[in-house]
């Protein structure tokens, strides 16, 4: 069936209507709810989709209140967006892609966001890196950690967990959650990490790690 409005046809208008309003990617809760995010055109990226982001920031609750968050291949910036809606005191962003990083600014101007933020264009690992360098030891850590490489790059999603394992950066009982394929199996325990959670959507799992 097309999904090509047409003036003489009210259904198939409104049918792609919402078909176009399903594609967007929306804030679910909070301060700026409902307010439309921008993407970039094409595959470039792959947003987090709202149900997801919803069960995700379910599962979160409350704690995310006056929490520093911290969002690992940022994309968008949906999930880090999201964060900040729902009261997150800080959120950093990771984005090594050029556009995605420059995405991530404009998303944030276009909902007046000029505080409670740093968006680190660099390779994760790199940008990781730079954060532990710069931690002190009474600076307040991460409490939540999301990690969402492209499902295929199963190297990043090695390298992020070996490195968030032993990060001195994250705070005590720091939650890190990784999006992935759910073909793609993360290890149970890996080092300070133990997984304590798996939810699974179509294509989607979210594996929640504890640090021990």
């Amino acid at each position: 069936m097309s999904l090509r409005p047409s003036a003489t046809n009210p259904f198939s208008f409104c049918l792609f209507l919402l078909f176009v309003y399903y594609l967007q990617v929306r804030i679910i809760a909070g301060k700026y709810r409902s307010r439309i995010l921008k993407s970039l055109k094409g595959l470039a990226l792959r947003p987090t989709s709202d149900r997801l982001r919803e069960t995700l920031f379910n599962v979160l609750g409350p704690g995310i209140v006056g929490s520093r968050f911290l969002d690992v291949f940022a994309g968008t910036g949906a999930v880090g967006i999201e964060a900040l809606s729902r009261s997150a005191a800080e959120v950093t962003f990771i984005e090594n892609h050029a556009p995605a990083a420059k995405l991530i600014r404009q998303n944030l101007d276009s909902f007046k966001i000029t505080t409670g933020y740093n968006i680190l264009a660099s390779d994760a690992l790199i940008a990781l890196e730079k954060l532990a360098a710069r931690h002190t030891p009474s600076a307040p850590g991460f409490d939540f950690v999301f990690v969402d490489p492209p499902y295929a790059a199963h190297i990043d999603y090695a390298r992020t967990l070996e490195f968030l394992a032993t990060a001195d950066f994250l705070a005590p009982d720091a939650l890190i959650i990784f999006e992935h394929h759910h073909k793609f199996a993360l290890p149970e325990q890996f080092d300070h990490l133990r997984r304590t959670r798996v939810l699974k959507q179509g294509d989607a799992t979210l594996s929640f790690f504890l640090v021990t």
